[in-house]
């Protein structure tokens, strides 16, 4: 492994990531918040500590291995992490502690929505702006925008991308290049967060809503411009708009890729995962609006379809926005909802959780075993739709479900140790490793009244959970390490 290759991309990555500091700046400016300050400092410590990292290793060019790119990637999201916390601690309001700067900036940028800022309303408009853009920028994730701006720099992005999509699906790429691969992924996620912004500006939000807002739906972010969420618009419509960008945004990109391309959705309902992904949502929104209306939630039909429709999407998708109190509904529904967070979107989606082709898969492979029983001497295959999944793919799932498993278990036991009670505790962890953000308990509304070793255990749980458990634990291993 070359260390002075990695320092090099990471000098690079950085340098790009500190003029995304630049729009915040300009609202703060415009809107005279008393921010651009704060701004302007972090841009230039950024911006300093990419140039000075860069500089002594310029000219050590060599092609990346994968196990380089597995180093830049977790490098570039905690160093990431910690810069992005930058306006936090520097800003005079809202001011937050380190602890608290680095958990916002993370849950920000691994689009899980988790704060601990409380009385939105009152934050400077740049911060507020900036908070929504972190979720934006890690929705697709940042190295795969990279992927598409350093080969121009003269640096190949293939290790980079399969080390930050390490899913079932890693190796299958939408054209013959990487670089236009990321290109495309980002023209549909543009598209999508332009789309989104006009249809709630026209709906009623105000334009700086609208962007912000647009930011984190499509990002399957959660982070919104108000306490209440989505539920400040008391809109129907803006609900229904959100359910539709989000059911979208957890879809997998490569299949509006091919939608576009061919002029045609006919691609998405012979996709198997898509299909699977639809009915799982559609089990969870009809158990939900059921369990509303005769739980005597709310008195008539409208009110618990509207509201169990749309947090059934935002929770299942693990976008987190919330139209009511849903930890507060009963209990049933509650953890109902939170249960089907751990599936969350597809593949190649901005969504969170376990990805419903891996829960495909397990469960594929678990009829398969059960009709073993029966015909022990039967070569049956794990088919998805025409294709026979190979015996690697599913024993890496498996891997990975036995990994999610553990590491749930040993961050729910670590966090309960810390005094929590063990809903809050359970749901919390929930909630960071699906990349969900509000919880159940008293992590319900925000986690501003969370303890600190409680909020480091999340920030791990988070980026463990945005970088799908294998990237982050890997490093973790000695074999890694060894030559």
């Amino acid at each position: 492994m070359s260390f002075a290759a990695v320092l090099r991309i990471l000098g690079l990555l950085l340098t790009v990531f500190s003029f995304t500091l630049v729009p915040p700046f300009v609202v703060a400016l415009v809107a005279q918040d008393g921010a651009a300050t704060a701004f302007a400092y972090a841009f230039v410590l950024t911006l300093s500590i990419g140039f000075i990292s860069w500089v002594p290793v310029h000219d050590k060019k060599r092609e990346l291995r994968l196990r380089d790119g597995f180093v830049v990637v977790v490098m570039f999201w905690t160093v990431l992490s910690a810069i992005g916390a930058l306006p936090f601690v520097l800003a005079d309001h809202p001011h937050l502690s380190v602890t608290d700067a680095v958990f916002e900036s993370i849950s920000g940028l691994t689009t899980t929505g988790a704060t601990v800022i409380t009385n939105l309303e009152e934050l400077p408009a740049s911060i507020l702006y900036y908070r929504q853009q972190l979720q934006w920028l890690g929705g697709m994730g940042i190295i795969v925008l990279a992927v598409a701006v350093l080969p121009m720099l003269g640096i190949g992005g293939m290790q980079l991308y399969r080390a930050e999509t390490p899913g079932p699906m890693k190796d299958s790429k939408l054209t013959p290049r990487i670089t236009e691969t990321a290109k495309a992924l980002w023209y549909i996620y543009l598209s999508l967060t332009i789309v989104c912004g006009l249809a709630y500006w026209l709906a009623g939000m105000s334009l700086f809503d609208a962007v912000g807002h647009a930011f984190s739906t499509v990002a399957i972010g959660g982070f919104s411009t108000h306490d209440a969420s989505m539920g400040y618009f008391n809109s129907p419509v803006i609900d229904m708009i959100a359910v539709v960008f989000m059911f979208l945004s957890a879809v997998n990109f490569s299949l509006h890729f091919v939608a576009f391309r061919h002029h045609s959705v006919a691609g998405y309902w012979r996709d198997s995962e898509f299909r699977f992904y639809v009915l799982l949502m559609s089990s969870v929104i009809l158990l939900t609006v059921l369990g509303l209306y005769f739980t005597e939630t709310y008195d008539d039909w409208q009110d618990a379809v509207i509201n169990g429709l749309f947090q059934a999407v935002s929770i299942g998708t693990t976008a987190g926005f919330t139209t009511a109190e849903f930890y507060n509904w009963p209990g049933f529904i509650a953890i109902s909802l939170l249960f089907s967070s751990f599936v969350g979107g597809c593949a190649g989606s901005t969504g969170g959780g376990i990805k419903v082709i891996r829960l495909l898969l397990l469960v594929k492979q678990g009829l398969r075993e059960i009709t073993r029983l029966v015909h022990p001497s039967a070569q049956i295959p794990v088919r998805i739709g025409s294709k026979t999944v190979s015996s690697r793919v599913v024993e890496a799932v498996w891997g990975f479900f036995a990994l999610y498993v553990a590491s749930f278990t040993v961050m729910y036991l670590a966090l309960a140790a810390t005094g929590l009670d063990l809903m809050t505790a359970f749901s919390a962890v929930a909630a960071s490793i699906n990349n969900l953000g509000p919880g159940l308990g008293t992590v319900g509304a925000h986690y501003a009244d969370m303890h600190d070793p409680g909020k480091w255990i999340l920030c791990f749980a988070m980026l463990l959970g945005r970088l799908e458990i294998f990237t982050l634990l890997v490093l973790l291993t000695p074999a890694f390490w060894r030559k």
